[in-house]
């Protein structure tokens, strides 16, 4: 174990060594400030990171030196106010398939489990362009390989989840390789993330065959006044999500490669009030690699409670759907298509297992969509020609849905902008754009 002594400091300043490897100073202004630096061996770091925000993570500042691997082999969730992150290091989640499937904290939505979450009020975080989590994640897609496509397993952790926070600023950071979702907002008022990456790569999958599904970049939920701006996403899945309960969202300057685009939802999957209003989403670039599912959709479930045989342990192997509420006051603007398979879509036939006979039975109501500035170009399969799909609800059928200069084509080279399709809509309910049912 290495041991350090206080640096050489102004006599304005005060040292104290609080463990091993933290050494905690104060600050000029009277903050104290917490040093980390990391073991080796791969020794898990979590008790010495963990020792610094007790020190530290109320009214302080805590480092974590570029260069440095701290090694993340425990679940950790550390509760601050007031405290500024000095992030240049990178946090390596340990591969230990067991102890993260045994350990990781329960998350109910979907049933999924989280490693590292942060809770509190007034935190100020910035990677520097060299701080961020690695998530080992590759281990679980290759554990995960021969499960039926889409069905990652119980247990992965999320390695970034805001869980009941608040005043919350992110800048400069990275998260590699995740587990699951990448970062997580839970709970959650008044964020704001900026230059943010994330990356999800499977090198050994074969060519077309996505071992990277659940690896979604940028998630909301139960969260209020969240801005995301220029954030670079690569993946399997979404590339930013925004789930139940989400208000004021906004997101500009994003770019996309590989995945399912940009999404809100799903919602309705549970008994419950699933609305979402007032999302912004502009200037979103989306680069087709090996895949590239879907461009902008709005998801959700059937009215009706059903059970899921497909990827059942997110719905606890009970059925599930029925929820309620609006989706309302939304807007997808200056999109650029790089071969997306489906353009702007609204689907609420989530979680219908498959079958026609719920089609049509949502009880979420959706109205004041708004697509603007579209531009470039789908990967259709042969002979489809549809450049936007709006399927709705009998029950509540959507409307004031507006496209205005939306220009995709059916394929690259192509002159064809195809048409729309639309059913279960209010009549006029859908503006701009042509097709049957429209």
């Amino acid at each position: 174990m290495r041991l350090f002594s206080c640096p050489a400091l102004p006599l304005s300043l005060y040292c104290v060594v609080t463990s091993a490897r933290v050494i905690q100073t104060t600050l000029d202004d009277g903050r104290p400030q917490c040093t980390v630096h990391a073991s080796s061996n791969q020794t898990d770091d979590v008790p010495t990171i963990l020792s610094a925000f007790a020190s530290c993570g109320n009214g302080g500042d805590i480092v974590f030196p570029e260069g440095e691997d701290y090694y993340i082999a425990t679940r950790l969730n550390p509760v601050v106010n007031d405290v500024r992150i000095h992030w240049h290091g990178q946090w390596t989640f340990s591969p230990d398939l067991d102890y993260w499937r045994a350990n990781s904290y329960p998350i109910f939505f979907q049933n999924h489990a989280a490693g590292f979450i942060l809770t509190g009020d007034h935190i100020w975080i910035d990677g520097y362009g060299t701080g961020g989590i690695f998530g080992n994640g590759n281990t679980w897609y290759v554990a995960e390989a021969d499960s039926p496509v889409g069905d990652t397993q119980p247990g992965r952790p999320m390695p970034f989840v805001f869980w009941n926070v608040s005043d919350v600023t992110v800048s400069n950071f990275y998260v590699r390789d995740p587990q699951l979702w990448a970062i997580n907002i839970m709970n959650g008022t008044h964020l704001a993330f900026d230059n943010i990456t994330v990356n999800a790569t499977a090198p050994t999958a074969p060519y077309g065959v996505n071992w990277i599904q659940n690896t979604d970049g940028f998630d909301t939920m139960d969260a209020t006044n969240v801005a995301l701006t220029n954030f670079v996403y690569q993946g399997g899945d979404d590339c930013v999500a925004v789930k139940p309960r989400s208000r004021n969202i906004v997101v500009r300057h994003t770019r996309c490669v590989g995945g399912n685009g940009v999404a809100v939802g799903s919602l309705g999957q549970y008994l419950e009030d699933a609305s979402v209003e007032n999302v912004v989403i502009d200037d979103v670039t989306l680069v087709r690699n090996q895949w590239l599912h879907g461009s902008a959709l709005i998801k959700t479930w059937v009215g009706v409670l059903v059970n899921q045989s497909s990827r059942a342990y997110e719905s606890a192997w009970v059925p599930r759907g029925a929820g309620w509420g609006s989706v309302r006051n939304v807007l997808f603007s200056n999109f650029r298509v790089e071969g997306a398979e489906a353009g702007p879509e609204i689907n609420q036939d989530s979680g219908n297992n498959g079958t026609e006979a719920f089609k049509g039975s949502s009880l979420m109501e959706i109205s004041n969509i708004a697509y603007v500035n579209w531009t470039g170009w789908l990967n259709l399969d042969d002979g489809d020609t549809t450049t936007a799909g709006i399927s709705c609800s009998t029950k509540e059928p959507c409307y004031n849905i507006d496209f205005k200069n939306v220009n995709l084509t059916t394929a690259q080279n192509s002159t064809d902008l195809g048409t729309a399709e639309c059913k279960f809509i209010e009549e006029g309910g859908v503006h701009g754009v042509e097709g049957e049912g429209c």
